[in-house]
């Protein structure tokens, strides 16, 4: 028995190492595993690609979650006999990235992005995510991820560059993509539209002001925004607007004086809110600008760009909104249109890179059109992204999310896709004149490139192919897609997953990926979020280093199901960090007694051969109970119940296979029958050689280290061992 385990099981001296003869094996490539004779050429190939996380910094314990699931079932795939690929990448996170040194040099050098020019900046940023990505990859390296790196792929990298552009130009052509002017999500601070998972909605204390407008009385929380109101609304149903009819004028006198308005009858009006009636201001509000689109209605900016009001709001003008509130309603009460007021608590949306109060605002944007039929498919897009999972093609996990999916894209607007950033897949339309080329660079001079970029989610949408090598049909695109499975946060589902399954449908005409398995967010032992405000954040890479990171993904994965929130701690990762160490007693002690039989042991044969047949009862039944423990196990796994195989495997090895198995072989061992002393030594290292393939993919550092020493293998590493049968 080696020298090693005659010391408690220490991660910190074998993590790292262990990592580093896996990668040296090139087995995280399954070309090298095929070449290498452990994977057969024809085998069924399984595919995930990582969600690419951004450059901005550190990986959180949610990252370490995301990576513990799909390492568990890149792990067990690979054992399983299959073609396994898992791809590395990570996203260029255009808004964050920038953002981030955007605000080092305004705190270093106290300068703007304008002051150093594009150029200068995107010089400085990419210098700032290779520095991050190097980072990023050390912690998927720590946490055991078993990734292909010679396929790693970067959301800006010239191959999904071209992806980008192509895909761009195939939706423009196919009249997807257009330019406009519709309401978006602007950030005055940043100077950028943004998209609405960029959105952080925070708590605000306000007044709701009930204001006289005309024969009406309407409600607000936004005062500032009602200088060009001049459309009041109602639903058509409503009795006690009965005798006002569409189209109807009236004179009302108003903030700045008297106004000519106009009755809108329209049926998304909620009868049942305040008053049942209200003024419209088309230009800051989404459902306001529907309703203006609908009956062609005017639209009028009132605040501009940078969060001031503009001329129309006459003696108010150039004042930032916090500080015109208060005036404007001062100046409505002395009109006495002030009917009535009352406290109001609401969300309000601010930007979550800047802090920035969010406005919305009408813009020059490109979008994507979710409603049109593309022809000769005689499909919109959001029809795209509905019939594969209602159809069953696309399986999400918890399957109750389905219905919160069919219902966002029910409700989906038409997708702005420009952003007013520097960093980032520049929209790849060129102009001379009332010249415009979509797509790849004109060859010939006098052209010049549109200046916005590209939501980084466009680029991400078309992760699953292109890290495949697509537009080109490569091997890889031909043989692993459509992925097998999706694992990411249920926070995403509808700003990655749904556009990737739409742009996936338009672009191949297929799907992404089979499967979706939502985890859910990871919280501190208080329930409460992770963040940074709070002081809470568990470092991964502080974890493993001091606990293990076999520790950490078992104390992330164990007991956590599918879309639920989970709460993790020090205490909790100690306490795996105890059961790896146990694991480690537990093959000490039966290599002991292998050792001392004087025998070399082949568990495969001794296990399932004739031998089998000569064994006592008691081996018969401890071997059957082994063998149900792996049927189980495997179909948990199969049937994406991870935490459930966790957890059935940690009270096995603890609580059967130490605590009573090991116990009752001691008098065996103490005793003088020397054909029962090798057989129940046969038996515990047949025990101990299942249940370090079981765990492999959960714990697979202290399983790794053990395997390298059992007498008899069937593969160099562990990770590409037969699974148990």
């Amino acid at each position: 028995m080696p020298d090693k385990f005659l010391k408690p099981y220490d991660p910190s001296a074998t993590e790292s190492r262990i990592y580093a003869e896996w990668e040296g094996s090139g087995l995280f490539n399954p070309d090298e595993c095929v070449k290498q004779g452990v994977t057969r050429a024809d085998a069924t190939p399984y595919s995930i690609v990582l969600p690419p996380p951004n450059v901005t910094g550190r990986l959180h314990m949610g990252h370490a979650l995301m990576l513990a699931i799909e390492d568990i079932f890149i792990r067990f795939k690979r054992m399983r006999g299959f073609r396994t690929l898992w791809i590395p990448g990570t996203d260029h996170a255009a808004i964050a990235t920038q953002s981030v040194v955007e605000k080092q040099i305004k705190k270093e050098e106290n300068k703007s992005r304008h002051d150093i020019g594009r150029e200068e900046l995107l010089r400085r940023i990419e210098a700032f995510a290779a520095g991050s990505h190097d980072t990023i990859v050390n912690q998927l390296k720590t946490m055991g991820a078993s990734l292909d790196w010679s396929r790693e792929a970067f959301t800006l990298d010239e191959t999904r560059s071209r992806a980008v552009r192509k895909v761009f130009k195939d939706m423009y052509d196919a009249g997807l993509i257009y330019r406009g002017h519709r309401i978006v999500n602007w950030d005055p601070k940043g100077q950028t539209t943004i998209s609405d998972d960029e959105l952080i909605y925070q708590e605000e204390k306000t007044t709701f002001y009930y204001l006289t407008y005309g024969p009406f009385t309407i409600g607000t929380a936004r005062p500032e925004t009602k200088f060009g109101d001049k459309y009041v609304v109602m639903h058509p149903d409503d009795p006690r607007y009965r005798q006002f009819t569409h189209g109807q004028t009236f004179e009302a006198e108003w903030i700045n004086g008297p106004i000519t308005a106009t009755v809108i009858k329209d049926e998304s009006i909620d009868m049942g809110f305040g008053t049942g009636v209200m003024t419209i201001t088309p230009w800051h509000s989404h459902e306001d600008f529907d309703i203006a689109e609908r009956h062609e209605l005017d639209k009028e900016q009132i605040i501009d760009w940078y969060g001031k009001l503009l001329p129309i709001a006459g003696e108010f003008a150039g004042m930032k909104i916090a500080e015109a509130r208060p005036l404007i309603i001062e100046k409505l009460r002395a009109k006495h249109l002030v009917a009535k007021e009352e406290p109001y608590t609401h969300n309000i949306a601010t930007a979550e890179r800047t802090g920035g109060i969010v406005e919305p605002q009408i813009k020059l944007q490109w979008f994507v059109d979710v409603n049109r039929k593309i022809e000769g498919r005689g499909k919109t897009l959001k029809e795209i992204m509905i019939e594969p999972v209602r159809f069953g093609d696309i399986r999400i996990l918890p399957e109750y999310l389905e219905k919160t999916y069919f219902h966002w894209i029910q409700n989906l607007r038409d997708w702005c896709i420009s952003r007013q950033i520097w960093y980032g897949h520049r929209i790849p339309v060129w102009y001379r004149g009332e010249e415009i080329v979509v797509g790849d660079a004109p060859a010939s001079d006098g052209w010049i490139q549109d200046e916005d970029t590209l939501d980084t989610w466009f680029s991400s949408g078309l992760w699953t192919f292109s890290t495949l090598g697509w537009p080109e049909e490569t091997s890889d695109f031909l043989t692993y897609h459509p992925t097998d499975l999706l694992e990411t946060g249920y926070d995403i589902l509808f700003f990655w997953i749904a556009r990737m399954i739409l742009l996936t449908g338009f672009t191949l005409g297929t799907i992404p990926f089979k499967t979706v398995y939502l985890h859910g967010l990871v919280r501190d032992a208080q329930g409460r979020k992770i963040s940074k405000s709070l002081g809470n954040n568990l470092d991964p890479l502080d974890i493993a280093a001091k606990f293990g990171a076999d520790a950490a993904r078992m104390a992330l994965v164990v007991g956590n199901t599918p879309g639920t929130d989970m709460r993790i701690s020090e205490d909790k990762v100690k306490g795996y960090k105890h059961f790896a160490n146990k694991l480690w007693n537990i093959a000490r002690f039966i290599l002991e007694q292998a050792n001392a039989s004087g025998r070399v042991i082949d568990t495969k044969t001794w296990s399932s051969g004739p031998e089998r047949d000569q064994l006592p009862a008691r081996e018969h039944e401890l071997l059957d109970q082994s063998d149900a423990l792996i049927k189980e196990v495997t179909t948990d796994i199969e049937e994406f119940r991870v935490y459930l195989a966790a957890e059935k495997l940690y009270h096995y090895t603890w609580h059967e296979l130490a605590d009573k198995i090991l116990e009752e072989s001691k008098p065996i061992f103490a005793g003088a029958d020397e054909t029962a002393k090798a057989s129940r030594a046969a038996l515990l290292l047949t025990l101990l050689t299942r249940t370090v393939k079981m765990l492999h993919p959960f714990m697979p550092f202290v399983t790794e280290e053990i395997w390298q020493s059992l007498p008899t293998k069937d593969a160099p590493y562990l990770m590409v061992a037969e699974w148990p049968a």
